[in-house]
């Protein structure tokens, strides 16, 4: 159970990729809402749903230490008085590895709950191959099919 409270959605998402790049299990626990409903999905990976689901990743994922550099950009953000949600590209840079990886498209779902507000979705995407990858969001206008 975590005592940290975070006051705003954004408060929370600052955590969020601080704990991701320092891997620092405890903040990054501490970021998460304590209910079974929550989800994960990394890039390219299944869907974990639940408390020790998500953790136990995290912990996987955090045990060789710090290793990569995270800079979320292009931020959009819907908020509401009890849900947020943010939509990110996560730029990410791999210790050892000559050049950053293509930028992940990130949806990040927050709760405002009594302790604070809380993640309970993290959905990363893997990048788009080719030059789409950097590509602008096509105009308003524009009908794509989900």
């Amino acid at each position: 159970m975590s005592n940290r409270n975070f006051p705003t959605a954004q408060d929370a998402e600052n955590a969020f990729y601080d704990a991701l790049e320092r891997a620092d299990l405890d903040l990054m626990i501490a970021v998460w809402a304590e209910d079974e409903d929550i989800v994960c999905v990394h890039p390219g990976a299944p869907r974990l749903a639940g408390v020790e689901q998500v953790s136990a990743a995290w912990r996987s994922m955090f045990a060789g230490g710090p290793h990569m550099r995270v800079r979320a950009t292009q931020q959009v953000v819907i908020a509401g008085m009890m849900v947020a949600v943010h939509n990110v590209h996560e730029s990410i840079t791999v210790r050892g590895e000559a050049k950053p990886r293509a930028p992940v498209v990130a949806t990040n779902v927050y709760l405002r709950t009594a302790a604070g507000w809380r993640m309970v979705v993290h959905h990363a995407s893997p990048p788009v191959s080719g030059s789409a990858a950097a590509a602008e969001p096509p105009p308003s206008s524009t009908k794509t099919l989900h």
